[in-house]
């Protein structure tokens, strides 16, 4: 065995090291970004009143030309404010999650928080 194949074994485990403490780092934001965005708990029926916790503080959030963005560790949420639909970046592709149901239109009132920005919400 020569000195550079005695080497390889270990170089190639700390690569494998260093690739799952990457995926888990990863891992570990996508599930801070998606807890961090609703604080909110209970409330599940209507009128939607009762829950514990924070409301969407929207005056955190950025705005942008179609609505408003919050920025997150991994995952970036957008908000289109003509439609209501919500979109989760990740590493610039934009996927579609849903509109607001009608518990977060009471309890974090989205809607609202558009008019303030100067959108004409349709939702």
């Amino acid at each position: 065995m020569t000195y550079s194949a005695a080497i390889l074994p270990s170089a190639r485990n700390g690569l494998i090291a260093i690739g799952f403490g990457a995926a888990a780092a990863l891992a570990a934001g996508m599930v801070a970004d998606i807890r961090g965005f609703d604080q909110t708990r209970g409330g599940y029926e209507a009128p939607y009143t009762g829950f514990t916790g924070t409301p969407i503080d929207w005056s955190e959030v950025e705005t942008t030309d179609t609505g408003m963005r919050r920025d997150g560790y991994v995952i970036d949420v957008t908000v289109d404010c003509s439609s209501g639909m919500m979109h989760f970046d990740l590493f610039g592709l934009a996927i579609p999650f849903r509109t607001f149901s009608e518990r977060a239109l009471v309890v974090h009132r989205p809607r609202e928080a558009c008019i303030e920005r100067g959108f004409d919400p349709q939702f």
